[in-house]
């Protein structure tokens, strides 16, 4: 049975699809090699391998890359990985690199990568707003309760900007009167962190 076959569409809705995937899939170099070609697909913008679920999740863009044209790009994909014989693995040992790459899949190790980005990011983020926000020792001793709640503020708004990054590059932006309300908010916050910063008379 050819592999492409084996590649079952399970759920399809506008510029998302997830397809049942054999056994050999969710092994993690294949898995990764799956990902890493299908993201290059012009119009694709996050793809997944659920390993538990044998599944693999894509999400797209409709206006750039069709569904159609994404089954043609992935049925080219499949096809050039069993050329190079991606696919046609066996035992293998468990050397060095295979090790570290199981123990980069676990779940917990995937957590704790995410939270140190997460938090590497979050302290970078912080000492640029607390250079512009508090505006140095004078804003901060003059009146350090509206210096504080500055700070905070600014914060909170990259914090929603990053929680919502995705949203907006793809989705908000290309669709901005199905998104009107979400751009309605994203306005009147930015309304109230300027108007907070206006000088007190």
């Amino acid at each position: 049975m050819s592999i492409q076959r084996q590649f079952v569409v399970r759920y399809r809705e506008d510029g998302y699809v997830r397809f049942q995937v054999p056994d050999v899939c969710i092994k993690p170099d294949v898995a990764q090699r799956l990902v890493d070609k299908i993201s290059r697909i012009d119009g694709v913008y996050r793809v997944q391998v659920f390993r538990s679920g044998h599944k693999l999740a894509i999400r797209f863009q409709e206006s750039v890359c069709d569904f159609k044209q994404l089954a043609r790009d992935l049925y080219r994909i499949i096809a050039d990985l069993e050329a190079a014989g991606v696919f046609d693995q066996t035992k293998a040992g468990y050397d060095k690199a295979k090790i570290k790459q199981r123990l980069k899949d676990l779940k917990i190790s995937r957590w704790f990568n995410e939270k140190y980005t997460a938090g590497k990011e979050t302290i970078q983020a912080a000492k640029i707003v607390g250079k512009v926000g508090l505006k140095g020792p004078k804003a901060l001793v003059k009146d350090p309760e509206k210096a504080i709640i500055d700070f905070l503020n600014d914060v909170l708004t990259l914090y929603l900007i990053k929680l919502h990054w995705n949203n907006i590059t793809q989705e908000w932006i290309p669709k901005p009167f199905v998104h009107r309300y979400e751009w309605m908010a994203t306005f009147y916050m930015f309304y109230l962190l300027i108007r907070s910063r206006r000088p007190q008379k």
